[in-house]
């Protein structure tokens, strides 16, 4: 049973320290946590998070042939990239049983703020329920928000409410940006999935998406619950596989 929930609407503004025996979920709806997660449910092997572009250069040339290269800077595929951060490219065909080495502007610098961390997992609103059963039955959990370029973005605090409102049916201690986040979700709880969308597509995130031509991201990473995967980041390896304590049983 969960005792305790933290919410830090940004990874800088956690002490690394603080995490130790405690499961974090690293939040990056726009888009890394959402694109991982397709990634994986698509087939590839693993994602190996970069936090700059030549560590994953040079990760990538170790492992090929079956290697692809995925990431963004400022929302828009690095040059020389097979591809970027949207959910949509990462398909069976493109990623299906090959790794990935990938690197965006705020979802892997927010993974490696995280490595004092008992464990390491990857949520989104595309496996909200199996991440809600996976913190269940631990006693400190971190919800740990990218952000955009340090500052709060609004769809990963409301994810991070739709998580603590879950936990909170049973009794549990929560930070004051914990109860904040709740407060901002319990508007949606209830919403149409084209509430949602609308929704994020009106936050900081959404809206640079739409300027740089990737809206469909968005009504994508509204979607909830399209997958059972619950992506673990290992940290003796730095790398995100598919994780312990999967529904059907997978990892």
């Amino acid at each position: 049973m969960v005792n305790r929930v933290n919410t830090h609407f940004l990874p800088q503004w956690l002490e690394p320290r603080n995490l130790a025996g405690s499961t974090v979920v690293v939040i990056d709806i726009l888009r890394a946590s959402t694109t991982i997660i397709s990634a994986l449910a698509a087939g590839a092997r693993t994602v190996h998070p970069c936090r700059e572009v030549a560590e994953a250069v040079h990760i990538a040339a170790q492992l090929e042939p079956a290697v692809v290269l995925g990431g963004e800077r400022d929302g828009l595929r690095i040059e020389g990239f097979q591809l970027g951060n949207s959910p949509t490219e990462y398909t069976t065909e493109v990623v299906g049983g090959k790794s990935i080495v990938f690197t965006t502007t705020n979802g892997t610098l927010a993974m490696e703020s995280c490595r004092e961390a008992d464990r390491i997992l990857i949520g989104a609103f595309a496996n909200q329920s199996v991440v809600v059963e996976a913190l269940a039955t631990q006693p400190q959990v971190d919800l740990v928000c990218a952000g955009t370029n340090g500052e709060v973005t609004r769809e990963d605090v409301l994810f991070a409410g739709s998580v603590v409102a879950r936990l909170s049916r049973s009794r549990i201690v929560m930070n004051d940006a914990s109860r904040l986040a709740w407060d901002a979700w319990c508007h949606l709880e209830s919403a149409s999935p084209e509430v949602l969308t609308k929704t994020l597509q009106d936050s900081q995130g959404g809206r640079n998406l739409v300027k740089i031509g990737h809206g469909v991201d968005i009504a994508h990473a509204a979607q909830m619950d399209t997958t059972n995967l619950l992506p673990e980041l290992d940290v003796r390896n730095w790398q995100i596989h598919r994780g312990r304590g999967v529904a059907d049983g997978e990892s």
